[in-house]
């Protein structure tokens, strides 16, 4: 049994992006409530949040053609991209307001201003990105999206991408220069930082291994110390299992009934690095095209300029691999020991209903490092394999969920799991993830709090402007807010043309 020295409020499990940002929320509503960490590598960010096992591309809608679906009558369906632009930009605000209260500092060391774009090649393609184009150019969420389907045009845009393009077929792009590059990595330790100066204890090195109810309705807590093996126990109020792929495993020992008829599906990444730094001059935006024909939406190609470490960055992929393991860092094991007798039924539906998934992960799997550079081709058609070395990306845990009794299906999201009481929850899921970690938990206090969100409301709204708001529908709300965080993240500047200066370094490579 625990002790007394061991009795805490909440309990945070795995030390990525949403353990901090719920713990950053909790810190700024109660700072009196006591928070505990425990986190199995020697760091945070270290596993999904990441900077090397993201995409890092601040998830807005802005250029992921997977967010807007064509429907049967030819129109473009917007309402996902709204759904997700206004959680992000509920991140942004409260990043901001971590910023000004200088909770966090160095914003450029984690956010940079960067062209976010869609490119697509082909008739069909064309025609519904323009389709795209006209149904969000007019929502105030996307003011100053541009499209172009004229080669001078796009070889100012994108150089390296027009450079030596001798097809014929029509392609056009769009432009929304008010993107984002995000480093959850950078923030996810800055966060971390700022919880541990409020008297967070965080503990590396430590996993969970256990957890169950006990008699007094509190959770109890089994955690181990990975490097001198010693056991102890700790209680708490509320338990957050925010540890990624590792969530699912986690989230069945708790035993809750909502925790039943759920499986897992591990799909690991990988990406293709420039190492020719005329290249990585050469190019500067989130370049995002179209899935191919029969490609789950988690394999959307693009191009993108990244920064880590404020040094600069091109990456292409994702390629998708599989591995049984749920974490990078995970064990063989992990799909295996997944399986249980409640949610045997849901994972063989699933895999039923995902044969075409599966064949994809095989052939990707079994592609040459050359077939992968022919992909890579598509978008820049001089591209050369000795300037390109491959990087394993992280571990994506897709979610399993009934939508009736046996009947599973893959789901491609973020989710919250909660108990009925709200004494615990569980993130599973993927993209968007990170970019609206905010906003999911925002819903998460609504769940498990709801007897504190009242009094909570004031403070939120002060946090974030735009709570409970739709900021489509408030445009001057919409442009106070775009106006403050872009001062506050210094996201004002880097938004020029980014064509021209970049056609001698070209001329180079």
């Amino acid at each position: 049994m625990s002790n007394g020295q061991n009795k805490t409020d909440v309990i945070l499990i795995g030390a990525g992006i949403m353990s901090a940002t719920l713990g950053a929320l909790l810190k700024e509503l109660v700072p009196d409530w006591q928070i505990t960490v425990f986190e199995r590598l020697g760091n945070a960010g270290e596993e999904s949040s990441n900077e090397w096992n993201n995409a890092g591309t601040g998830h807005a809608a802005l250029c992921e053609l997977n967010y807007t679906n064509e429907k049967p009558d030819g129109s473009v369906d917007i309402s996902k991209a709204i759904n997700i632009n206004q959680q992000f930009l509920e991140s942004i605000q409260f990043w901001s307001h971590l910023v000004k209260n200088n909770r966090i500092c160095n914003p450029e060391n984690f956010i940079m201003p960067l062209p976010h774009m869609s490119f697509v090649k082909g008739e069909h393609d064309v025609t519904f990105l323009k389709k795209r184009f006209e149904a969000m150019a007019y929502n105030p969420l996307f003011e100053g999206l541009e499209f172009s389907d004229d080669p001078k045009k796009l070889m100012d845009w994108i150089p390296l991408i027009m450079q030596d393009r001798t097809e014929k077929e029509p392609i056009a792009a769009t432009k929304m220069e008010t993107g984002t590059d995000v480093n959850f990595g950078a923030l996810t330790r800055m966060l971390f930082d700022y919880l541990e100066s409020e008297n967070v204890k965080v503990n590396y090195r430590n996993r969970v291994m256990d957890l169950y109810r006990t008699w007094e309705g509190l959770w109890e807590v089994k955690v181990r110390n990975v490097d001198n093996r010693t056991v102890e126990q700790h209680t708490a109020k509320f338990v957050f299992i925010g540890s990624g792929g590792g969530s699912l495993y986690l989230l069945q020992k708790s035993g809750i009934p909502e925790s039943k008829y759920i499986g897992g599906f591990p799909v690991s990444g990988i990406f293709m690095s420039c190492n020719n730094p005329d290249v990585v001059a050469a190019h500067h935006a989130k370049v995002y095209g179209n899935a191919k024909i029969g490609a789950p939406p988690m394999s959307v190609p693009h191009l993108d300029t990244r920064y880590i470490n404020n040094k600069k960055f091109l990456l292409f992929g994702p390629f998708a691999g599989f591995s049984p393991k749920f974490l990078k860092t995970g064990s063989k094991l992990d799909l295996v020991n997944s399986v249980k007798p409640d949610n045997l039924v849901t994972m063989l539906s699933a895999g039923a209903k995902n044969i075409p998934l599966t064949k994809y992960l095989i052939q990707q799997v079994r592609l040459s490092k050359e077939q992968r550079m022919e992909e890579l081709r598509e978008f820049i058609p001089n591209a050369k394999s000795e300037d390109w070395d491959l990087v394993t990306a992280g571990q994506r845990v897709q979610v399993i969920k009934d939508t009736e009794k046996g009947r599973g299906m893959l789901q491609f999201g973020t989710e919250v799991i909660s108990a009925a009481d709200g004494s615990i929850a569980a993130l599973l899921g993927a993209s968007p993830g990170a970019s609206t970690a905010v906003s999911v938990m925002l819903e998460l206090l609504k769940k498990c709090f709801p007897q504190h969100v009242l009094g909570w409301e004031t403070k939120i709204k002060e946090m974030i402007p735009s709570y409970g708001l739709s900021l489509m529908e408030n445009p001057k709300l919409l442009n106070e807010i775009h106006t403050s965080t872009m001062a506050t993240l210094r996201l004002s500047r880097g938004n020029q043309s980014i064509g021209k200066e970049n056609l001698n370094t070209l001329q180079k490579v």
